[in-house]
């Protein structure tokens, strides 16, 4: 009767597992998808906050010169980061 009750409990831990990796799946899409939506409003507010810290102003026109889109676009073609920069 233990042994049944002992498997009984191994299950669900292994249930409880896969239901986490699941969560873990949702909330990684879920942040892809807002990064994906809001990439070029994070990317502004990062590049003025490196501004006011005294980072270097040249690199963060560059880096807003070019949308999310056009970004992910360049990727695929120079497969080296995006960027009209080699």
């Amino acid at each position: 009767m233990k042994r049944k009750t002992g498997k009984r409990r191994s299950d669900r831990t292994g249930a409880a597992m896969v239901e986490y990796i699941i969560i873990v799946v949702i909330v990684a899409i879920a942040a892809i998808a807002i990064f994906g939506v809001f990439g070029d409003t994070i990317r502004s507010k990062l590049g003025g906050a490196v501004e006011e810290l005294g980072g270097d102003s040249g690199a963060v026109d560059d880096a807003l010169s070019t949308s999310s889109e056009e970004w992910l676009k360049e990727l695929d073609a120079d497969s080296s980061g995006g960027g009209s920069t080699p």
